[in-house]
C-alpha cells in the first residue's frame, strides 16, 4: 500500500513539473507576442494623428525659384497641390492606405482621411488642367498637367507594381514642372487664367461633393427622404423607377470612415481657398465676394477641431450623447451654402 501511495506521489510530481514546464513555454512566447502588440500599437495610434495646416504662402515662396523670388499668378494654387499631395506622402507613417502590414492594416481613420484630401487634389488638377491652365475650349492643354491629372486619379489602394504613391510622387513631380514654366519669365507657354468662370467651374466641384458628404454625414442617424431626383420636372425621366419616399442610413461600421473622409475633404480645401484667396484677389475684390470666400473658410476651420472623444459617437439628434457626424455636417452644409452664394457674386457682372 505503502509503495502505491509513493508511486501516485510520483506521478503527481511529474505532472506538476510538466505543467510548469508547460506554463514557463507559454510565459516566454507571450510576453514578445503581447510586448509587439503594445509596440504596434503604440505606433499606429502615433500615425494617426493627423497633419498640421501648412502656411500656403511659406509653401509658395519655398517653390518659388532659387535665383529671383518670382511668384506669379496661379503659383500660391500651385504649390498648395503640391504641399498638401507632399504632406499625403510623407507624413507620419507616410502613405497608409495601401499597406497591407501591420499596424497600418488595422487603421481606418488616417486612410480615410487621406482619401478625402485624394478627392479634393484629383479635383483641382482636373480644373488645372481643364480651365485654369487653357485660355478656351479650343486651346491646347499644358503638357505637365497632361500628366499630373491621370496619375493623381490612380488607384489609392494599389500597393504593388506600382504602389500609389510611387504614381502620385511622378504626378507631383510633372506639377513641379508646371509650377517652373509657369515661373518662368522666358517661357509663356504656361499660363495660369484667374477668371471668375473659371473659379465658378471648380467651385462646381466643390459644391458637389461637399453637398454629398453632407448628406453621408447627416445620415448616420437614419433619414426617411422624399425623392427629388427629377428636381419636380413633370417631365423628366430616369432609367429605372424609384420610390417616392427613400430610407437613408450610413451603416454603423462606416460612420468613422464618412467622418474623417470629410475632416481630409476639409483640410484639402482650407488650403486650396486660401490659395485662391490670394491668385484670384482682383476677380474677388471685384465682385465684392472676398468676405463670401474668408466665410468659407472660417467654416472648414471649424472641422479641424479636436476630437476628444476615444471613439466619433452616434447619438441621436437631441439625445443624451452626442453625435459628431450631425456637427461636422453642420460646418460642411454652411460651408456648401457659402460656396452656392461666391458662385453666384461671380457669376454677376
Amino acid at each position: 500500500m505503502k509503495d502505491k501511495l509513493n508511486d501516485l506521489a510520483d506521478r503527481l510530481s511529474s505532472m506538476r513539473n510538466q505543467h510548469a514546464a508547460s506554463d514557463g513555454k507559454l510565459r516566454v512566447f507571450a510576453i514578445p507576442v503581447l510586448i509587439v502588440l503594445l509596440l504596434l500599437g503604440l505606433i499606429g495610434i502615433y500615425w494617426s494623428d493627423e497633419p498640421e495646416p501648412f502656411d500656403i504662402v511659406q509653401a509658395a515662396e519655398e517653390h518659388a525659384p532659387v535665383t529671383e523670388s518670382r511668384l506669379t499668378t496661379g503659383s500660391y494654387t500651385t504649390s498648395a497641390v503640391i504641399t498638401a499631395m507632399e504632406t499625403l506622402l510623407d507624413k507620419r507613417g507616410g502613405y497608409l492606405s495601401n499597406d497591407i502590414m501591420p499596424p497600418s492594416i488595422w487603421l481606418d481613420n488616417i486612410p480615410n482621411w487621406e482619401f478625402g484630401v485624394l478627392v479634393q487634389m484629383r479635383d483641382m488638377s482636373r480644373s488645372l488642367r481643364n480651365d485654369f491652365s487653357r485660355s478656351q475650349s479650343q486651346s491646347v492643354e499644358d503638357e505637365d498637367l497632361i500628366v499630373t491629372e491621370p496619375k493623381f486619379h490612380f488607384d489609392n489602394n494599389s500597393w504593388f507594381l506600382p504602389a500609389s504613391e510611387n504614381v502620385y510622387q511622378e504626378g507631383i513631380d510633372a506639377l513641379y514642372g508646371y509650377l517652373r514654366r509657369l515661373q518662368d519669365p522666358e517661357n509663356p507657354d504656361a499660363q495660369f487664367y484667374a477668371r471668375a468662370d473659371n473659379l465658378r467651374t471648380w467651385l462646381g466641384q466643390v459644391e458637389t461633393r461637399l453637398g454629398s458628404m453632407s448628406q453621408r454625414l447627416s445620415a448616420s442617424v437614419g433619414q426617411v427622404r422624399l425623392n427629388t431626383d427629377l428636381a419636380g420636372d413633370a417631365e423628366a425621366v430616369q432609367s429605372t423607377q424609384t420610390s417616392k419616399q427613400l430610407e437613408v442610413k450610413t451603416p454603423w461600421t462606416e460612420i468613422d470612415d464618412v467622418f474623417y473622409e470629410a475632416r481630409g475633404a476639409a483640410w484639402a480645401l482650407i488650403h486650396l481657398f486660401k490659395a485662391v484667396e490670394v491668385d484670384f484677389e482682383p476677380i474677388l475684390q471685384k465682385k465684392n465676394a472676398l468676405i463670401s470666400l474668408r466665410q468659407i473658410i472660417r467654416e472648414l476651420e471649424s472641422t479641424q477641431d479636436a476630437v476628444w472623444s476615444p471613439v466619433i459617437l452616434n447619438g441621436s439628434g437631441f439625445g443624451l450623447f452626442a453625435n459628431h457626424s450631425l456637427v461636422m455636417a453642420s460646418y460642411i452644409s454652411r460651408a456648401n451654402a457659402a460656396v452656392i452664394d461666391l458662385r453666384n457674386l461671380l457669376s454677376q457682372g
